[in-house]
């Protein structure tokens, strides 16, 4: 027998498909090892020896490969092929030497690209060993990240409270997000005119043509700066007569691009679907993994982390093969088109992402997919057939033109292009991330030097210019790209990290960087300025991919940042968090303190007129408070911008007669019904939040009176009599009905939710159980009563299905399914797992406690249920000092784990510190 490890379920069941009796597969359900989220996990005094931690999780399964290698051949180690999959390997090995389940097996290491039968067949044919530098590659970044994670992040803590944590690559990707809110709110506009004159040829045809030069000197864009300027040129012009100068054709190819990349494939989604990078890679997973196909499950797309751009020979040849057949030999060029990447730092050795069989076409494919993998699979397949396509031929047209004007002679200019042959563009054009009008892509009337032309209108257009646009996702993406920074299995992972920790937010697809992610730049700017310096990061990540090319050792690289980050970090450590506060308010002056309009001093405040504002620190972030605090209660957040700051009146409430405010708060913007003097001595204004998917300069009277009227009731349960009532909460609209409540869905709003849909959804929230979690235990489907343990229930669980009643759990046999179980058989396989020793005792025995059995495989614990211990040693208590728990916790990097790394899994997974600061992935 041949032992197979994989990643992912769905893919040992697919591949056991394709390799037959022989062999088992079985999947590790990713990483099965970390650093423990506490400190000395990395000791940099010992060559930065690691403590890895089996995940509680992942015990079960690691027993059950240990078990399926008694009597085996071979164990194929068949996780991704990338870094970390080389890593899950790794681990995975590691600790099937701890347990000394290995006794003669042959083990190899076998990487596949996609998840089809001919190429994990092919792969069973070529196998290797595990990449030891690839691994020191992946030790060296996780012990960076975990460094800087629980090094920096305390830091962060005790100086600037209210910051959640900070990571190596995560805080340079939210420095460029800051960097570019610092160059907006630094731009200054300038005025600029331009003169845009619509002439007609003697046919009668129309086209436009920008005033370009004047009496010998030519006109930048910005060259017109004044509406007294703009004046003479357009009586000029109103009075001059044209004719067509000089006429210049020149032909042009513009070529296809590659296939995608991961970052590319992040991009276009994010441009062309409005998809979110992690969004993006779930379904490419979901794609790679495969569907259904003729009884045979098959991936659909080959493996989507990678910044490789070439594509295997055989797929080139099925490419040119489609094109022929559905656009014609004119549109397959003469020889086969390769790519190199461009990417800075690309180390990746795999394929471009690429459908499997370009036979099957997007559209043929809509029918097995839902809509969103449908439209990438779409993307995909037509970016990897254009690619292969032929150039498309263009014609670029200029035409300058003579108006003379008395003694005065203007030059004017046409541009365009025609599309002689589209070649790739009858397929596909690439998304830009401006909207920007490209005048060069305007098709021009013929016209022929010498000819007289007719002005029909004149445009004259006030202009300013306009700051740098705030970074998409998308182009977040390429611009970490360009830098070097991160690597493609990252960027969706840094945007997410970004988004949950409110360090920016996304509105109308611009990630706008927030006050608590501009204080943690200014932070890390001031004291920590190497370590988020744009080429720092890169030239780390260079040393990282030397490490991937066993070009250095990863504990050199280590040492060299260590030594000069720890240096970083104890300088600091004696500053009070006033000395920190005063350095970031004058870093973030500008941004603060916006200038006032009568030219006072912007830092005066406007409560008391005595006191300064100034940066101040609270346990939900930093925040500009008054200095004669607490005589004066002046807050305000940091946005310096007057429609942040400054309290806007919406209109009257029809009702009340109050005015109807948008103010901002030290924790945010809120809406007010009023002022305090309007009301009742020891009565409050009513006040109702914004939703996070609300900006406040989008709140209009209407939608704030609908805000100020929640919670609303929408009517009483019919059952109980109690009323039932909709508002918005912290993790958005709900029901509530007593003390239930219950999420709205999509489609549901909370401003007009009827009773019958109210009651529907508090029923399903009863009916999920006192935590009423959308994940957690499946309620199953209920058989009837057990004698003694009450109701039987089948469920479905992580490892298969089973049977439960009483909190007792048994696997249902491989020859019966949830559906044809009966009443009978699930008794008897309940009390046979109670015979064994599995979960309670019966009613009404009391029992001293037993050591809790192993929990077999194919059996998921209950909600109720207890607990069965992972292994031998978390069955008993600690009887030892922590120092002799923690030398049998773990192993050291690249050494076999040690037997004491079986030490309780609920003490182990016990956090520390914030578990937050480990987890970061730069």
């Amino acid at each position: 027998m041949n032992i197979v490890i994989v990643e992912s379920p769905a893919k040992a069941k697919t591949i056991n498909k394709y390799l037959g009796a022989s062999y088992e597969v079985l999947a590790s359900f990713g990483h099965v090892r970390d650093l423990p989220a506490k400190n000395g996990s990395v000791d940099p005094d010992a060559n930065f020896q690691m403590i890895w931690e089996i995940d509680p999780k992942a015990a079960g399964r690691l027993n059950d490969i240990a078990k399926a290698l008694k009597g085996a051949d071979r164990l194929i180690l068949a996780t991704d092929p990338d870094r970390e999959g080389e890593a899950i390997s790794w681990h995975v090995l590691e600790v099937l030497k701890e347990k000394r389940a290995l006794k003669d097996q042959k083990i190899e290491r076998v990487v596949f690209n996609a998840i089809t039968k001919q190429a994990v067949t092919d792969a069973m044919k070529h196998p290797r060993q595990i990449d030891g530098a690839l691994v020191d590659a992946y030790m060296a970044r996780r012990a960076l990240d975990y460094l800087v994670g629980f090094t920096l992040s305390p830091v962060l803590w005790r100086k600037l409270p209210g910051a959640r944590s900070a990571g190596r690559v995560q805080s340079v990707a939210l420095r460029l997000v800051c960097d570019r809110e610092l160059e907006i709110e630094k731009f200054v506009p300038r005025e600029y005119w331009s003169l845009v004159a619509t002439l007609t040829t003697p046919r009668g045809e129309t086209f436009e043509a920008r005033l370009v030069g004047a009496d010998g000197k030519k006109l930048q864009r910005l060259d017109i700066g004044s509406g007294a300027e703009v004046e003479d040129f357009k009586q000029a012009i109103e009075s001059a007569g044209f004719t067509v100068s000089t006429v210049e054709a020149k032909p042009a190819r513009r070529n296809p691009q590659a296939p995608f990349t991961t970052s590319t494939l992040q991009q276009e989604a994010s441009r062309k679907m409005g998809f979110a990078p992690a969004h993006t890679m779930r379904i490419a997973q979901r794609l790679y993994e495969g569907i259904d196909i003729g009884g045979e499950t098959t991936g659909l797309i080959t493996y989507m982390r990678t910044d490789g751009v070439q594509i295997d020979g055989s797929a080139i040849t099925q490419a040119r093969k489609v094109i022929s057949e559905d656009y014609g030999n004119a549109y397959v060029p003469e020889a086969p088109r390769q790519y190199q990447t461009k990417a800075k730092n690309a180390q990746e050795a795999h394929e471009a992402i690429r459908p499997t069989d370009l036979s099957r076409r997007p559209a043929e494919m809509r029918r097995r997919l839902d809509p969103d993998q449908a439209r990438l699979y779409e993307l995909i397949w037509i970016r990897t057939i254009a690619s292969q396509m032929e150039s498309a031929e263009l014609e670029r047209t200029t035409v300058d033109i003579a108006a003379k004007a008395g003694s005065r002679l203007l030059e004017l200019r046409a541009t365009g292009q025609v599309v002689k042959f589209d070649g790739f563009l009858a397929l596909y054009q690439e998304g830009r991330d401006d909207d920007g009008d490209d005048e060069d892509s305007r098709r021009l009337p013929a016209m022929s030097e010498g000819e007289s032309l007719k002005r029909k209108d004149l445009a004259v257009t006030q202009h300013f210019t306009e700051p740098p646009p705030r970074f998409s996702e998308a182009s977040l993406v390429k611009r970490m790209e360009e830098l070097g920074i991160g690597r493609p299995s990252t960027y969706a992972s840094i945007l997410q990290v970004l988004k949950d920790r409110g360090y920016v937010r996304l509105e109308k697809k611009r990630l706008h960087g927030e006050d608590k992610g501009r204080v943690v730049v200014a932070f890390l700017e001031n004291f920590f300025a190497k370590y988020v310096e744009y080429d720092f990061t890169a030239a780390l990540e260079e040393q990282l991919d030397r490490i991937s090319n066993n070009e250095i050792s990863w504990q050199q690289v280590l040492r060299e940042f260590w030594v000069g980050f720890i240096g970083a970090v104890n300088e600091i450590k004696d500053l009070r968090v006033t000395q920190v506060l005063d350095a970031l308010d004058d870093m973030l002056g500008p941004h603060i303190y916006a200038p006032r309009e009568d030219g006072g001093d912007p830092r005066q405040c406007p409560t008391c007129g005595t006191g300064k504002l100034n940066l101040k620190a609270g346990k939900f972030g930093a925040f500009v408070g008054c200095t004669n605090y607490p005589e004066c209660r002046y807050t305000r957040p940091l946005a310096a911008d007057s429609e942040a700051s400054a309290d806007r009146v919406l209109g009257k409430d029809p009702v009340s007669g109050l005015d109807v405010v948008v103010k901002a708060g030290r924790f945010g913007p809120y809406i007010q019904l009023g002022e305090p003097k309007d009301y009742a001595e020891g009565e409050k204004p009513k006040r109702a939040g914004i939703p996070k998917n609300i900006s406040p300069s989008d709140i209009e009277l209407g939608l704030a009176l609908k805000l100020l009227s929640l919670p609303r009731e929408i009517g009483k349960h019919p059952e109980t009599g109690e009323p039932i009532t909709a508002g918005l909460g912290r993790f958005g609209p709900f029901v509530r009905h007593q003390k239930t409540y219950a999420s709205l869905e999509a489609g549901d709003e909370v401003f007009d939710i009827g009773l019958n849909r109210a009651v529907m959804l508090i029923a399903e929230k009863i009916a999920k159980g006192p935590s009423g979690r959308r994940f957690g235990a499946d309620p199953g489907k209920p058989l009837g009563d057990h004698p003694t343990l009450g109701l039987v229930a089948v469920k479905g669980g992580r490892y298969g299905a089973y049977v439960t009643a009483g909190g007792v759990n048994a696997t249902i046999p491989s020859d019966k399914t949830q559906e044809t179980i009966t009443l009978p058989e699930a008794i008897a396989l309940i009390d046979e797992r109670v015979a064994k020793g599995g979960g309670k005792p019966a009613r009404g025995k009391k029992k001293a406690p037993a050591k809790p059995a192993t929990k077999p495989a194919g059996v998921e614990a209950d909600a109720k249920a207890p607990k069965p211990a992972r292994n031998a040693a978390a069955a008993k208590p600690a009887t030892k000092p922590a120092a002799k728990a923690k030398s049998g916790a773990a192993s050291k990097a690249r050494a076999p784990v040690t037997p004491a790394a079986k030490t309780s899994p609920a003490k182990a997974a016990k956090p520390v510190t914030k578990k937050s600061a480990g987890k970061a992935r730069g």
